[in-house]
């Protein structure tokens, strides 16, 4: 019985030897190794403003053009803040009023078809939960002093009650994450949609001793980095910085390179130091995000309530690069199409530097590869 099955045994021995020979005769041919990279993805947040500060909105991808090193990039994924995500359609199919039921009259015309959001950092009527609730959702890093800097007067106290209200009226769609730091960076609460942790961490901070801000927003930045989608840090510093070991510059390609736009919230204490206003203006503009330096209590409401604004109304938008042979620091530019649009400003990040492709490389011999 046992010698009815030798020949065909064999037969699949034989088979499996051919099979590995060949395999190994083809990574002869090229080289002795298999190459797999990985490409990333690019990720813009993109603000989109009049004249007068309103955000202009219902935009759709045709609209926008990006370059990269002056080379035209093709929109992947879009998605407007209030709306959702959208289906990336050509240009053929996007300039045909037919496929929606709900498309304008007429698109030259941007004021009889554009409609426009409330004014960035100006007072609302409307609720400010109904304006959070209208967005899919981003993750959101707070990094709160409490350095020496914010104990004077009573600038940690309303530093704080400006955050946990800031914290409570984003709604669950966004999760958040709260740091503080001084010298030393705590972790208070970590990425959660729970606002009681968060608000418990808030409340939770005491004082500390010098200034490690740069430390610290590059620590969030790390965190931040490690996950996808919409992400972006709001800082609230008092004063300059005397203890960091990094320097903004570092922090700043950072926080370009891995798409996470920085907001500051400060005081006018922070603004008499002249270096620390102008490293947090370039720092927030480069990013996408913006500087707010308040004065009262007040202010510093009226600076978070601008944030969240401005995160309900970012188009979030993303490409693949096309071929580039630039692996050092790479300009994004964006721009609007139609030639009636020029007048509206645009935020967004002004570049990146590429992060080292990620390559497997398999090789038949020992020592290849290195």
């Amino acid at each position: 019985m046992a010698k009815r099955y030798v020949l065909p045994c064999m037969g699949v021995l034989i088979f499996i030897s051919s099979f590995a020979v060949w395999l190994a005769a083809r990574d002869q041919d090229t080289g002795g190794s298999v190459i797999r990279v990985v490409v990333s993805m690019v990720q813009l947040n993109v603000a989109v403003t009049d004249e007068k500060g309103n955000y202009v909105t219902t935009l759709r991808p045709s609209d926008f053009e990006i370059t990269e090193d002056g080379i035209p990039q093709k929109v992947a994924t879009f998605e407007e803040g209030n709306e959702g995500q959208q289906k990336v359609l050509n240009a053929a199919q996007e300039s045909s009023p037919s496929d929606s039921p709900n498309a304008p009259a007429s698109a030259s015309a941007p004021e009889e078809h554009r409609r426009t959001g409330p004014p960035r950092g100006g007072t609302q009527t409307e609720s400010l939960e109904g304006i959070a609730s209208s967005v899919s959702g981003s993750n959101v890093f707070i990094l709160f002093d409490t350095s020496n800097y914010m104990f004077r007067g009573r600038g940690f106290v309303f530093a704080q009650d400006s955050i946990a209200e800031f914290v409570r009226t984003l709604d669950h769609p966004y999760q958040v994450a709260f740091y503080s730091y001084s010298r030393d960076f705590f972790r208070a609460a970590s990425l959660t949609t729970d606002r009681s942790q968060v608000l418990r961490g808030v409340r939770e901070t005491v004082n500390g001793d010098d200034s490690a801000l740069y430390n610290a927003l590059l620590m969030t930045l790390k965190d931040a980095a490690q996950y996808s989608g919409r992400k972006v840090v709001v800082v609230f510093s008092n004063g300059p910085d005397n203890s960091s070991m990094v320097s903004p510059e570092d922090v700043d390609e950072l926080a370009q390179s891995e798409g996470v736009p920085i907001y500051m919230v400060s005081t006018r204490e922070a603004k008499l130091d002249a270096a620390s206003a102008a490293v947090f203006a370039r720092m927030t503009a480069s990013t996408g995000g913006e500087a707010y330096f308040a004065k009262s209590w007040k202010d510093q409401r009226d600076a978070f309530s601008s944030i969240r604004e401005d995160l309900a109304h970012l188009y979030f938008m993303s490409y693949y690069p096309q071929p580039n042979p630039n692996r050092g620091w790479r300009a994004i530019t964006v721009r609007l199409a139609n030639p009636k649009f020029k007048k509206y400003r645009i935020r967004t990040r002004s570049g990146y530097r590429p992060i080292p492709a990620r390559a497997n490389l398999d090789a038949s011999e020992p020592g290849q590869g290195q």
